[in-house]
């Protein structure tokens, strides 16, 4: 097996073996440090030695022992041991036997209802479980959160400690508390889903990996919770807009806007799942955001072609989702909804409405968006300036270049 291959199936089973061991145990702070330490062993070992006949087994046995090392070190000894063999029996609803084998119960939607811990803020809480669940760096839940990277590795950092020391057991949620934790995972769900299908960072426009876990993730929760319309609704979301996936990019990797893509690309199968299931889940309401954002996307995703899109339901939607909650995205959507429906000139109004958001004006997508419709409006020049500062602003390699091809066509206009 190479060396890659084994870093994508570690990556997929880090956060069921931290969910496991920190279920067992009762202590987040530990249990992560004993899996980073399992996985850097697995990721030496199994390349050169083979991969075992149950690698999650094999993490969980590794992760285990280095656990019961650490709370038995002479410095953790006085304050941990003596409670070491409560853990376990108390919050462990699976014997050792079942945890192991091939084939055993997963624990990373169980982890998405630890890390929604009843001590920590609801910020804490996604940051948390983005770097617990999702395996993103502060940097990409910064972007994915819109604040500082900063900020974000404080919260993750306050948030081990006050779990630490809550004295509340780091286990599953009672059957009565799962729904005020169920916001923060299907944000959670959200923003690594979106951080798939649009990478904030790197070289590479989408990372399948995190938004295939992502839609794996809320499959599994919506089994879960059938009954749920947010949780059908945000399941919809994320297949009507993976189900583009393929037709985002060209063959060199590059970003294919919307209105150019090769719609044949689109995968109609999942296309028709997510339409049944946002038109199920709006029936029963109350109607939620992401049951809105989905019947949007399928508004996209049932169009025949760019210019069919029925962009004045669309923009009505979106008028529906800003009362519904302040979302400088969502904000930003909707100018783009409504400059469609009544031109550029209304749009640009919204935007200059939204300039002085800091949430949004250190984002690419409102200077994108804002040189577009400069550009719709007649404005070259000032669409350029706008185009300037959203490649400034991005991160992403693709983004980059796509603005700055439009930064390059402008200037050439202007050459002329």
């Amino acid at each position: 097996m190479t060396r890659a291959e084994v870093e994508g199936l570690l990556r997929g089973l880090a956060p069921q073996v931290l969910g496991l061991v920190a279920r067992r145990y009762g202590n987040f702070d530990l249990a992560e440090d004993a899996t980073q330490e399992a996985l850097a062993a697995a990721a030496v070992q199994w390349p050169r030695d083979g991969l075992p006949d149950n690698p999650k087994g094999w993490l969980i046995t590794v992760a285990s022992r280095r656990l019961t090392d650490l709370l038995r070190s002479e410095h953790a000894r006085r304050r941990r041991e003596g409670t070491v063999a409560e853990w376990a029996p108390t919050w462990c609803s699976m014997p050792e036997a079942d945890e192991t084998r091939p084939g055993g119960t997963d624990d990373t939607l169980v982890l998405l209802f630890l890390c929604s811990h009843p001590s920590l803020s609801p910020a804490s809480q996604v940051a948390l479980t983005l770097r617990a669940v999702g395996g993103l760096s502060a940097a990409e839940i910064a972007r994915g959160l819109l604040s500082s990277q900063e900020t974000v590795t404080r919260r993750v950092t306050r948030a081990k400690q006050s779990i630490r020391e809550s004295g509340i057991p780091f286990a599953l949620p009672a059957s009565d508390e799962l729904a005020d934790r169920l916001g923060a995972v299907l944000k959670v769900l959200y923003l690594i889903f979106n951080e798939g299908y649009a990478s904030t960072a790197g070289t590479a426009l989408l990372r399948a990996d995190l938004a295939d876990e992502a839609i794996r993730l809320t499959r599994a929760l919506h089994a879960a919770l059938p009954d749920d319309a947010e949780v059908a609704g945000l399941l919809a979301l994320m297949l009507l807009v993976h189900a583009r996936h393929r037709a985002r990019t060209a063959p060199d990797g590059s970003l294919v806007p919307m209105a150019q893509q090769d719609r044949s690309l689109w995968d109609r199968p999942v296309i028709e799942e997510g339409v049944a299931l946002v038109t199920a889940a709006l029936s029963h309401g109350p109607t939620g955001s992401y049951q809105l954002q989905a019947a949007i996307a399928a508004l996209h995703d049932e169009a025949e072609s760019a210019d069919a899109t029925d962009w004045p339901q669309i923009a009505a939607l979106y008028g529906v989702l800003l009362r519904l909650a302040d979302n400088p995205v969502v904000a930003l959507n909707h100018a783009v909804a409504v400059s469609m429906v009544a031109g550029p000139r209304a749009g640009l109004e919204l935007l200059r409405r939204l300039g002085p958001d800091p949430r949004l004006t250190a984002d690419r997508r409102f200077h994108a968006v804002r040189g577009h419709l400069l550009e719709q409006a007649g404005d070259p020049a000032g669409a350029l300036e706008a185009y300037r500062a959203a490649a400034l602003a991005a991160t992403n390699l693709q983004h980059q270049r796509y603005l700055n091809r439009q930064v390059a066509r402008l200037e050439g206009r202007s050459a002329s």
